[in-house]
């Protein structure tokens, strides 16, 4: 767990990484807020806030009785909303300072593709 960020936000985010990358594909229960809690040590109140904060945003929906499950259209809408993220906080800053070097489009996409990857 990440420190600097509420616990209820990291598990949300969790859930969209699982989301994200097909480990919770859409239809799929996602855990309880009280595995969540069993699993972090955690309160199952704050569990619950953050598999609440995916609730609102309709990520996820309630079966009454059963639990959570991943919404249909969720991995699209959280690799929308997580690309325009991307693109205000990492790539505009990184246009602005190649700008600020005299570094060109083109000399910033070889620097780029010079970088490995995991």
């Amino acid at each position: 767990m990440d420190e600097s960020r509420p616990i209820f936000v990291q598990i949300a985010e969790q859930i969209e990484n699982d989301i994200i990358d097909g480990t919770t594909p859409e239809e799929s229960q996602v855990p309880s807020t009280n595995e969540f809690a069993a699993f972090y040590r955690i309160n199952p109140a704050t569990a619950g806030k953050g598999v609440n904060l995916l609730v609102d945003e309709g990520i996820l929906y309630k079966k009454r009785g059963i639990g959570m499950f991943v919404a249909t259209g969720s991995r699209a809408r959280l690799v929308a909303q997580r690309t325009d993220r991307f693109q205000t906080e990492f790539v505009r800053p990184l246009l602005a300072e190649a700008a600020k070097l005299g570094i060109d489009s083109q000399q910033l996409a070889d620097m780029i593709t010079k970088e490995p990857t995991e």
